[in-house]
């Protein structure tokens, strides 16, 4: 078998199985659904009460089923699930050839088996003329001759669809009093013989022979089957039927489930007949929907907790010094080589002095600085990245005019007022360390000097340009401005300015810079 890991394998491919394994497949969940091709209502000639289905063959509905697995990405594994245990990563589920598979969650859809009477001759008609349900094939036997043996429940619904009732005691115990005179009111007569066997003439039923001899003409025969859970495959999670008894009388075991099909086994699902034993075939479908969706959504909170512990790690992380010497390995370059668009078009105007880069990466900014007779000091936390900058501003030949530094100014902050320029550009950090970065650095501009400060706007977390979302790490003009001392500062810009770009699909979309450009005032 395939090493996959699924996110989810369905056990059973019956109307449960393949609905469920279209609720997950029409999710983007990778799902396998492993049958044996042997469903439940394989004798059966249609299927009913199925809106918009009725009368279609089995076959035919379990066929469409499988296409529309298909056509939404699911797969299929013919074969027989025997067992299934939990594993390191979720459950590992184990075939009758040897070969298993690997799921995150199990949906077991399995059905149950039909376990007949003893009369000689039944089960071979099971299916045609030998039935268990007036809403699946009442209708098509409508006004026929119909025995019912044993259930007097079954006898009274069937009284509903044609006057010809008998009910067929098979040598049990006869109704009370009361049942009998309510048998007797609608006409059902109480035939009290054990059968002996079936009559059959011209491949069609034509009665019973009861033990005397005697026959009742018959047309079709009701049974109330033992309904047994094909819940094998669940022993080895701990899960094990409990029987299920109806008006007093044990009518078969089935794995009992919660809401949308959970069973006491984290992880695990049940939908249809293996939980619900009087289910049709609509509702074992509409469970398995259902079912489908509550593993998404469990899947769903699963993955959100772990994406919120990457998360929290990530901003642990990110902003530290290996986490920058990671990001600049992984590629040769990680910026244009350009100046950042801001730093020129606020800069370019200003009698250069002594400037403070910060973050200043590759350099690019640094030489644009340089090249128009600034002072530059880079700072970065990035060894990687200040290699790349020295290399750049040697081949520009503006070493003697550059310092770079290796710093991280959150624990050593820049000399107080002494740059004529200071110029943060995209230096995003969680709100508490940027705020108290930010006024180092505005602390650092010289009387009379400049504070540049550059950031992506938090709206750009509406478009498709695909940054890191981290909403916290982002700010507003305002957020700047506001921190600064007006006493102090006169705030010369504070705008969201958009800016052309285009987003990883090539689609032209406009983002925007938050800028803030401030004067401090002379002393």
């Amino acid at each position: 078998m395939s090493e996959q890991m699924y996110d989810v394998v369905v056990v059973g491919g019956g109307a449960a199985g393949l609905s469920g394994a279209v609720a997950l497949a029409r999710s983007r969940r990778s799902v396998l659904v492993i049958d044996d091709g042997q469903p439940r209502n394989a004798p059966a000639g249609h299927v009913h009460n199925f809106l918009t289905r009725d009368g279609t063959p089995p076959a035919d509905l379990l066929a469409a089923g499988r296409a529309e697995v298909l056509s939404y990405g699911g797969a299929f594994l013919d074969g027989r699930a025997v067992s299934a245990v939990r594993s390191d990563r979720g459950f590992t589920v184990t075939l009758a050839d040897g070969g298993t598979v690997a799921a995150r969650r199990l949906l077991v859809t399995t059905g149950l088996v039909d376990e007949l009477p003893d009369v000689p001759g039944l089960a071979e008609r099971w299916g045609s003329d030998v039935l268990h349900c007036p809403y699946c094939h009442g209708w098509e036997h409508r006004d026929e001759r119909v025995g019912v043996i044993g259930s007097i429940h079954q006898a009274r619904l069937w009284r509903q669809l044609t006057p010809h009732v008998f009910l067929l005691l098979n040598g049990d115990a006869a109704p009370d009093d009361e049942t009998t005179e309510a048998l007797a009111a609608r006409a059902v007569a109480v035939v009290p013989d054990r059968i002996s066997s079936l009559v059959v003439e011209s491949e069609k039923l034509s009665g019973v022979r009861l033990d005397g001899g005697a026959v009742v003409a018959l047309d079709a025969l009701v049974v109330a089957p033992r309904f047994v859970a094909r819940s094998a495959v669940l022993a080895g999670l701990g899960l094990e039927p409990e029987e299920l008894v109806v008006d007093g009388r044990v009518v078969g075991s089935r794995i009992p489930s919660g809401m949308g099909g959970a069973t006491a086994v984290p992880g695990v699902w049940v939908a249809g007949n293996i939980t619900d034993l009087m289910g049709t075939v609509i509702s074992s479908a509409a469970a398995g929907t259902l079912a489908g969706a509550a593993i998404n959504g469990d899947l769903v909170a699963e993955e959100t907790d772990v994406a919120v512990f990457e998360y929290r790690h990530r901003i642990h992380t990110m902003f530290e010094q290996e986490g920058w010497e990671e990001r600049y390995r992984a590629k040769p370059t990680i910026w244009s080589g350009n100046p950042n668009p801001q730093l020129v078009a606020e800069v370019a105007d200003l009698a250069p002095g002594r400037a403070l880069d910060v973050g200043c990466g590759e350099g690019a900014d640094a030489a644009w600085l340089a090249a128009r007779g600034w002072r530059v000091t880079g700072v970065d936390i990035s060894t990687v990245a200040l290699d790349r900058a020295r290399a750049h501003v040697d081949s520009a030949g503006l070493a003697d005019r550059i310092e770079l530094v290796h710093a991280d100014l959150r624990v050593t902050p820049p000399e107080p007022g002494a740059y004529d320029l200071v110029s943060a550009q995209f230096m995003h950090l969680p709100p508490g360390p940027r705020r108290e970065l930010y006024a180092q650095l505005a602390s650092a501009v010289a009387p009379g000097g400049t504070l540049l400060i550059v950031g992506h706007d938090p709206t750009d977390l509406h478009t498709s340009v695909h940054r890191a979302h981290f909403p916290d790490m982002m700010f507003t003009v305002d957020e700047v401005a506001s921190a600064l001392d007006r006493s102090d500062w006169d705030v010369t810009v504070a705008e969201s300015r958009p800016r052309a770009t285009k987003d990883p699909e090539g689609r032209d979309i406009t983002i925007h810079d938050a800028v803030v450009v401030a004067r401090r005032r002379p002393a």
